[in-house]
């Protein structure tokens, strides 16, 4: 384990918890400025492997989450956008205590896809870069307005 634990920067706001799966990250973080999002948290144990740095699952679990949250956002829809394909490039470790971040490098939206790219990095560097692949279903089938905690990410989306 590290030394210190880093802080969570200005301007970023606990997730809710109900989110399904996502829960497996809290406590996570997201900032959004205008169309910029991002999402971080501190590694903790339930984040590390073995060796104490953050598991490659982990990682990617938040490339998703930050991919398909900036695809919706470029569309301006909060729905289900199930993931087609999310590759990803372990380039760096994070070791307990530390604040990773994601950053949204790009989005492209087709009619019934979306592709985002971008990279998760901490104080010590770039941790490991994204590309993900998502299918927007043109039903309203996958909407999540019955999630528990919907409602605080749609207003964090409606607040800027």
């Amino acid at each position: 384990m590290s030394d210190t634990v880093e802080q969570v920067p200005e301007g970023f706001e606990l997730l809710p918890e109900g989110l399904g799966f996502t829960d497996n990250l809290q406590p996570c973080y997201r900032r959004l400025r205008g169309d910029d999002l991002a999402f971080g948290l501190i590694v903790a144990s339930q984040h590390a492997n073995s060796l104490g740095i953050c598991h490659g699952g982990a990682l990617m679990t938040l490339a998703d989450i930050a991919a398909a949250s900036s695809a919706n956002l470029a569309r301006g829809k909060i729905a289900g956008a199930p993931t087609v394909n999310l590759t990803m490039d372990f380039i760096g470790a994070a070791k307990q205590g530390q604040w990773i971040q994601t950053t949204s490098e790009g989005v492209t939206l087709k009619r019934r896809f979306g592709f985002s790219h971008g990279i998760i990095f901490s104080s010590r560097g770039i941790v490991a870069r994204y590309n993900a692949t998502f299918y927007f279903p043109d039903h309203e089938g996958l909407t999540q307005d019955g999630v528990p905690g919907i409602g605080a990410l749609k207003g964090m989306l409606d607040a800027d």
